[in-house]
């Protein structure tokens, strides 16, 4: 007898971009993504206008995604949602819609954890991705998390390094309003590193005991080298630009890339998984790369529209909880801190 399929509507609105997916068991029909540009204006996100935004995208992007995969919505066999981390105001539009929905198809309704969704992200069926093995290392990097996680089975996680201030995500866009690049700037940055020399300055690499990461002195020390060069010469980030962005992300690459071999070598496990915003950067991948060579690791990097939110990775946690009947009580509330 064959099997029934389980289809998953996934929904994501931890931050600013409003996303939908439907996935049949573990392969995607759909994934839908609504970037708010009205942040750019602003040099980062403002929570009100991310709120307001996602309630103007959200029914439009569901819609989108159930007509995209070619099945009704009758055919749904449960809701996913993020349940957090995130922004409030955003979770909260993300959630009552979720829970609306599985409530009217008498359907059930799963929480996902954001920071769980960018791990699993890996196990969305793709003929070109391999997955990763149980144990493995997940290296979370974005605008708000920047975490080593060792990943024992799809949900038994256990963070064991993090960062005591800012995200590396955080770093790259305050290191790009320094030098006047747009926001989001790590795209920008990443583009210009390519172009220039790596070793043209030194910046700080914060000392942080075991596996965590900070990232705000780094931030005054840019902050400070800008300021005083720009005294001595008016021109100078013009003039030096893509030497600059090569410098930091050197910089920013290698306190990411030390932490990993540290936690490979206090681990035992040679398996990397990296996800989040920041795992979209060229310079990120490469190192990945070249230590596979090094070291004989084994690298796992997600396919592009995986790295920045959206609501396939929150779609595959939905089947994976499906699957173990793990489901949400309709009371279940957002929540803007949330751990893995």
């Amino acid at each position: 007898m064959e099997k029934e399929n389980i289809y998953i509507l996934g929904i994501e609105s931890s931050c600013d971009d409003t996303s939908a997916a439907i996935l049949c068991n573990d392969t995607i029909l759909s994934n839908v993504v609504a970037d708010q540009k009205i942040h750019a204006e602003y040099g980062g996100v403002v929570p009100e206008l991310a709120s307001r935004a996602h309630q103007q995208n959200i029914v439009p992007v569901v819609h989108q995604a159930i007509e995209k995969a070619g099945i009704t919505k009758e055919q749904l066999s449960a809701i996913a949602f993020t349940r957090g981390p995130g922004l409030m105001g955003s979770l909260l539009v993300g959630t009552s819609f979720a829970k609306s929905v599985a409530y009217g198809l008498d359907i059930p309704l799963i929480d996902v954890n954001h920071m769980q969704a960018h791990i699993l992200a890996h196990f969305i069926n793709e003929e070109d991705h391999k997955k990763p093995p149980f144990p493995f290392l997940a290296m979370t990097i974005s605008g708000g998390h920047t975490q080593i996680v060792k990943v024992k089975s799809y949900f038994e996680m256990e963070v064991i390094g993090e960062t005591i201030d800012d995200a590396v995500g955080e770093a790259y866009d305050k290191s790009g309003k320094i030098l006047g690049l747009g926001y989001p700037a790590g795209p920008e940055i990443d583009r210009r590193a390519q172009l220039g020399n790596p070793k043209a300055y030194q910046f700080t690499k914060p000392k942080v005991d075991g596996l965590n990461f900070s990232f705000s002195g780094l931030k005054t020390n840019i902050l400070y080298f800008v300021q005083r060069e720009v005294k001595a010469n008016p021109n100078f980030i013009e003039e030096n630009i893509n030497d600059i962005c090569a410098s930091i992300q050197y910089t920013i690459i290698g306190i990411l890339m030390t932490k990993l071999k540290l936690a490979v070598k206090q681990t035992g496990i040679n398996h990397i998984a990296i996800g989040g915003g920041v795992s979209a950067n060229s310079g990120i991948r490469k190192a990945l790369k070249d230590a596979e060579d090094k070291f004989g690791w084994t690298s796992y990097i997600p396919k592009f529209e995986y790295t920045t939110d959206n609501a396939a990775m929150i779609a595959i946690v939905g089947y994976l909880k499906y699957l173990e009947k793990d489901f949400s009580d309709f009371d279940v509330m957002a929540t803007a801190r949330l751990k893995i």
